[in-house]
């Protein structure tokens, strides 16, 4: 399907692109993040799902390119904060809180909690046509106590991904991806385009 030789990326976290560009690398698609196109618009990530907010975004790049669009929403819900952040996670510390606010606003939320379980979950949305797909990736963990590690991005430097030691800031990209919450959706994505482009 040539329509789907390149795909928009409807994100403007660098860390995000970066992982989505690493994940989709083996497939024959040019992928484009939406910071290097002009005038692409700000979509209010008010809806009430993850899913909700991933097909605005998504919608919202391929009405403005006529290009395919790919977007992801994604929320980390801690089960001692039944579920909190979750959509909020990206604005958990307030509306223009950056993520080491966001971290330490999380650490006071959990001060003496002894429930530490929380999951990563991840919801794309591919946008051609008429039709906007959704593909889900989870990834079951913990949240400790002090930050660990120096990559990664958001609270990678806070969980601890079930069967592991170290946290998400602590692997390397490659190893971060391969169990991720959204190298898991993003591996069935590309299952997705890989299937199409070999019916191309």
């Amino acid at each position: 399907m040539a329509s789907l030789r390149k795909i928009i990326l409807a994100t403007r976290n660098h860390g995000k692109v970066k992982e989505m560009q690493a994940l989709l690398a083996g497939l024959p698609v040019e992928l484009v993040s939406a910071t290097a196109l002009p005038d692409t618009p700000e979509v209010e990530e008010d809806a009430p799902t993850l899913e909700g907010n991933a097909r605005k975004k998504a919608e919202a790049l391929h009405t403005h390119t006529g290009l395919p669009a790919l977007a992801d929403d994604t929320g980390l819900e801690v089960a001692a904060l039944d579920g909190a952040p979750g959509i909020h996670s990206a604005r958990y510390a307030g509306l223009h809180a950056d993520d080491a606010a966001n971290r330490a606003h999380l650490r006071q939320a959990l001060t003496g909690q002894a429930d530490r379980r929380a999951r990563f979950r991840t919801v794309v949305a591919l946008a051609e046509g008429r039709q906007v797909r959704f593909f889900e990736g989870v990834c079951e963990g913990r949240i400790i106590e002090e930050e660990r590690g120096a990559g990664g991005f958001g609270y990678d430097a806070l969980f601890v991904p079930d069967g592991e030691t170290r946290t998400f800031a602590e692997m390397s990209a490659a190893e971060k991806n391969r169990i991720s919450h959204r190298g898991r959706a993003l591996h069935k994505v590309a299952a997705y385009l890989r299937e199409l482009l070999i019916q191309d």
